[in-house]
């Protein structure tokens, strides 16, 4: 090749070089604006509940811990996964006596950054979300009392709750066991998306066919309803905005936030699902009625946008939307303490 030519391929590339660098800035200055951000890279405690490591563990231990239920089956990893997704990948969970839930199961991943926890945002925080699933008979199926005298017949439970709520009369007790619950699923987030590391500055991280996708996912509007460090998770919204789908994906009995305000502007409304780690959690929807998630895409074109989504488009935002799977972090299975004499037996 000669030296001629040799320069002038050289400028061209790197006029393209620079050139793909400009529309990568803006792309990210676009993402912003509509909403979108990357996770953080700290979490704050939550109100009320400063975290420690040791309350983390402690918290481990009872997420774990499939004796909160009142048949010792069921922990919270039974339909929060942490091995799957944060969630257990049924169209509704299977609770205390082969009961099947009315809801699909949200992931517990990244679930801090949430505005409310639950499809109708009836609980404010991760403590009190905790509460709900111990106590719903189609869940675990248990009492707070039964709670704590399960607890306190295992001494190891007792030492650490005295360890980690230091002062206290009387440490175990529920209010604590959902403290030290919310303390750690704070730390579930799963950084390091490409989507994250694209918006942190590394052009590479996300592939053409992402960036396509984002595009979209922006200019055909799924950002007025999905935006924040959670891609959604902040605000209610009617699903059917433009056209209600069928009853297979909405059962007509499901109100949504209705059946929590009890206001008819808020019948089938409900919270904006988080789209982190989408790509791990199918089915979709609050009826966990569809498995793919270009499917979903289609769907949700339809139902918000009114817009018929190409297969093209369809498939360039569910590559998008890949894009925000992060890495989990790595979890052992705790051990935890065997039955005493005095531990309530399982109520099956």
């Amino acid at each position: 090749m000669k030296r001629s030519t040799l320069t002038t391929f050289v400028s061209l590339a790197l006029l393209l070089s620079g050139s793909a660098l400009a529309d990568d800035q803006t792309l990210r200055e676009k993402a912003a604006r509509a909403g979108l951000a990357p996770l953080p890279e700290t979490v704050p405690d939550p109100a009320g509940n400063p975290v420690t490591p040791e309350k983390v563990q402690l918290g481990k231990k009872l997420f774990f811990e499939p004796r909160l239920s009142a048949s010792g089956l069921i922990s919270c990893n039974t339909c929060h996964n942490l091995g799957m997704g944060g969630d257990d990948n049924l169209p509704t969970s299977v609770g205390h006596g082969w009961q099947k839930g009315p809801r699909n199961a949200p992931t517990v991943y990244n679930a801090v950054f949430n505005r409310a926890q639950f499809w109708d945002g009836r609980a404010a925080d991760l403590k009190e979300q905790a509460k709900g699933p111990i106590q719903a008979g189609v869940e675990m199926a248990n009492r707070p009392d039964q709670v704590v005298a399960t607890l306190k017949s295992l001494p190891e439970y007792v030492t650490w709750f005295g360890e980690v709520f230091p002062g206290e009369d009387d440490p175990v007790n529920f209010e604590n066991v959902v403290k030290a619950i919310e303390a750690f699923e704070v730390k579930l987030v799963t950084p390091g998306a490409p989507f994250d590391r694209f918006m942190n500055g590394a052009d590479r991280a996300m592939s053409d066919e992402q960036k396509a996708g984002l595009v979209l996912f922006v200019d055909r509007g799924c950002t007025a309803c999905h935006n924040g460090v959670n891609v959604g998770g902040q605000n209610y919204f009617p699903f059917g905005l433009i056209k209600r789908p069928g009853a297979d994906i909405l059962p007509p009995e499901d109100k949504g936030r209705f059946e929590v305000t009890h206001s008819a502007s808020d019948e089938y409304v409900f919270r904006a699902a988080p789209l982190r780690n989408v790509a791990l959690t199918a089915p979709y929807f609050h009826s966990g009625q569809v498995w793919d998630l270009k499917q979903a895409v289609s769907v949700m074109g339809t139902a918000q946008l009114g817009a018929e989504l190409g297969d093209a488009e369809a498939s360039q935002i569910a590559a998008f939307l890949r894009s925000l799977t992060g890495v989990a972090p790595q979890i052992l299975y705790p051990e935890l303490p065997v039955e005493t004499a005095a531990t309530p037996r399982p109520q099956l």
